[in-house]
């Protein structure tokens, strides 16, 4: 997308169209370090966009939403146990709300192509938002409504909302695997160029 991106204080901005979403603000209660789950294709290239993020204490790369119990790579690439490859990240939302986690997500991936992102075919790489609680739940539902409303993508978002079940870590050679490999040739294909959009767009958000 070669169109400007702009800012606003509380809002979803991708692609130049501002979301104005409410103000989304935690109650006292609110534990420091919340969770967030994210399947956006390949999660070599999610874990290296959010690896960039102030308020991101971690970020683990592994498998989430399918049927079969301690999944392996192997098990999820032939797309047959139901998995999807995501990241779970550990963040302080009073740094990063969640909502500037998915303004991040959506600007980041194609949520319009059902089950691929580029040539990652299978329902291992769908996108998709696995909500830890209710308000979640809501965000993500708002954001995507608002998103299609606004007609940011060529397509209607198919970006699945589901609540989150066991997320399964991946092998360990898969955690922070553009970090440690990159100048493999997937990660200065895909991984590298959203990392360097990440930079660019939201430097406010960038550690």
């Amino acid at each position: 997308m070669n169109r400007m991106h702009r800012r606003i204080a509380v809002g979803i901005i991708v692609a130049g169209a501002s979301i104005t979403m409410g103000s989304g603000t935690s109650g006292a209660a609110e534990p420091k370090l919340a969770k967030a789950t994210l399947a956006g294709g390949c999660f070599w290239c999610t874990e290296a966009v959010y690896a960039e993020i102030k308020g991101v204490t971690s970020v683990t790369s592994g498998y989430i939403g399918g049927a079969v119990p301690n999944p392996t790579y192997k098990d999820v690439c032939t797309g047959q146990t139901g998995h999807a490859e995501a990241i779970e990240i550990e963040y302080d939302p009073a740094v990063v709300p969640f909502e500037k986690l998915l303004e991040v997500f959506f600007a980041t991936h194609d949520p319009t192509t059902l089950n691929r992102q580029g040539a990652d075919v299978g329902t291992q790489y769908r996108s998709g938002v696995f909500y830890h609680d209710d308000e979640q739940k809501r965000i993500a539902e708002a954001v995507i409504a608002k998103l299609d409303a606004a007609k940011v993508f060529p397509g209607k978002i198919v970006t699945e909302v589901t609540k989150a079940t066991i997320f399964y870590p991946a092998e360990d050679y898969h955690q922070d695997y553009f970090a440690t490999n990159p100048f493999q040739p997937y990660c200065q294909a895909v991984a590298a160029p959203k990392v360097e959009k990440v930079r660019k767009v939201f430097k406010d958000l960038v550690k």
